[in-house]
């Protein structure tokens, strides 16, 4: 097995798991974070998510200082903050903070959406702006604010001038992959669950793209869902609990993650499976073999210049053990 040289990274939007209180959640959150550490993964980043009672991920910046707070070396960021949600100058300020205490370990993923439903959208809005169509404004003002003196205006972001905190531009359509390619930032897809604009948003980015003060030459970061285990049986046992997790998420059912069960996909309506079908596409499961298979059919097709994984896995062991395995098929690991 050849090593695929691509650098690997995590995404957690700290599920809830059936059974188990929110402290369990954060955690957890912590025990991967330490885990995925030692194993050499790149970053771990942290999503936003408001009103579902399936994730713990609603106060993004206070987990991402309490996972630096318990890990040593990772890159810990987000995935990413919701700009509509927060105001550009309090976003430098918290991200200027971390990166002060923590140099050079901080990242700064942003998105345009709210990453909740439109009635809890308008619960956290500072004001009812057109906050989505302000997000490209708004992203220039937090490159400002962390930036150097030199380019400050009369209103700074203190801590948080100098501090340079990379940002990157997240993406689930074709739309901020314009952005990213004009302002020269590195993007970040979430094929996890909006698979199908990802390969023409990364022609837009990558043909699109002016270089930067920021970067030289176009950066991707593919996100995808894995699950991985040491035999095919035992991974697509343990991925029934990632499908019931995007079929409540899908069919507005929110709840907690839940134990995996045998034979679950006889239990779905054509429907279902249809919607798990096409929104998963990008998501691998199997054991060491497969799961390098898939990757590297994935590569060929994408050419993403890192991973970043996604593993809905009821069982911390097995979820940790997943991300070993992932690690062990990029880095070339024949056993």
């Amino acid at each position: 097995m050849k090593s695929l040289n691509i650098p690997v990274s995590v995404l957690n939007l700290v599920p809830n798991r059936q059974d188990q209180i929110v402290k369990d959640s954060i955690d957890h959150m912590v025990t991967l974070a330490q885990a995925t550490e030692k194993m050499g993964y790149t970053r771990y980043w942290i999503a936003e998510h408001h009103n579902m009672t399936s994730v713990a991920s609603s106060a993004t910046a206070i987990l991402i200082n309490h996972t630096l707070e318990h890990t040593e070396s990772i890159r810990v960021g987000s995935g990413g903050i919701m700009l509509p949600n927060h105001s550009p100058l309090v976003v430098a300020e918290q991200f200027g903070t971390m990166a002060t205490m923590f140099p050079s370990r901080v990242d700064l993923g942003l998105g345009r959406a709210p990453g909740t439903d439109g009635l809890t959208a308008n619960a956290l809005r500072r004001s009812q702006h057109q906050a989505v169509e302000q997000f490209p404004n708004e992203v220039r003002d937090i490159l400002t604010y962390v930036g150097p003196e030199e380019i400050q205006g009369p209103v700074k972001a203190f801590p948080g001038v100098g501090t340079n905190v990379p940002v990157y531009i997240l993406g689930s359509s074709t739309s901020s992959a314009y952005l990213a390619a004009e302002l020269g930032l590195p993007y970040a897809f979430a094929a996890h669950f909006a698979p199908t604009a990802m390969a023409d948003a990364f022609a837009i980015y990558r043909s699109r793209f002016k270089p930067s003060v920021y970067l030289e030459k176009p950066y991707t970061i593919a996100c995808v869902n894995v699950v991985a285990a040491d035999s095919m049986e035992e991974a697509n046992y343990l991925s029934s609990s990632l499908l019931q997790f995007y079929r409540d998420v899908f069919t507005n059912k929110s709840g907690p993650l839940k134990p995996p069960v045998e034979n679950f996909e006889q239990s779905l309506t054509p429907l279902e499976v249809n919607l798990l079908n096409s929104s998963l596409s990008t998501t691998f499961i199997g054991d060491r073999q497969n799961i390098y298979e898939q990757l590297m059919s994935f590569q060929q097709q994408f050419v993403a210049d890192e991973i970043m994984a996604v593993t809905y896995i009821y069982d911390m062991e097995k979820l940790i053990r997943s991300y070993e395995i992932l690690k062990e098929v990029v880095d070339g690991f024949n056993k």
